[in-house]
């Protein structure tokens, strides 16, 4: 369970684009990951299990304070406004890709970072999400395409990179 705390908190962050946040949602979804222990399947891979239930967690308290009607501040906007004009040049671009997957809801974001950061396949992710590996591709187009609108002028890159669905 050690070993998978690193891949854990990297796709708790992408979660909730918070350092504070995502090492709470770790936190919870060891704790949950502890406490139904028994629960676990030999057979199946521990860090899907354990990214299942961190999604789970998220969208827990994402129901949770849409209940309550909680707004939280928005940091992202703070980042940028800190960091206008910073000398680094990289940062307007890491800024503009985490504006532009913010815009993602998360049902589209949360395959997307699986895949691409996480580097599971389509059959784990759909395994961690829930969902048929057919809707996985399908939200992972979705969220690619309006990444290319929000961050370009929405012309698919000259060179794709296939891959391959098992």
């Amino acid at each position: 369970m050690l070993a998978a705390i690193p891949r854990l908190r990297r796709y708790a962050r992408s979660l909730v684009f918070d350092g504070e946040r995502a090492d709470d949602l770790v936190q919870s979804t060891l704790e949950r990951a502890l406490t139904r222990w028994q629960q676990f399947d030999q057979g199946r891979d521990l860090l899907l299990w354990l990214l299942s239930i961190a999604h789970n967690a998220h969208h827990d308290q994402l129901r949770r304070e849409a209940r309550l009607s909680v707004l939280e501040p928005q940091r992202l906007e703070q980042e940028l406004d800190r960091h206008a004009g910073a000398a680094e040049p990289d940062l307007g671009l890491r800024l503009d890709l985490l504006a532009a997957l913010r815009l993602l809801t998360p049902e589209l974001r949360s395959p997307l970072l699986l895949v691409v950061v996480e580097q599971l396949s389509y059959a784990e992710t759909a395994q961690v999400l829930g969902i048929p590996p057919g809707t996985v591709m399908s939200r992972i187009s979705r969220a690619r395409q309006l990444l290319r609108r929000h961050l370009g002028d929405g012309t698919p890159p000259a060179r794709s990179h296939l891959r391959r669905v098992i």
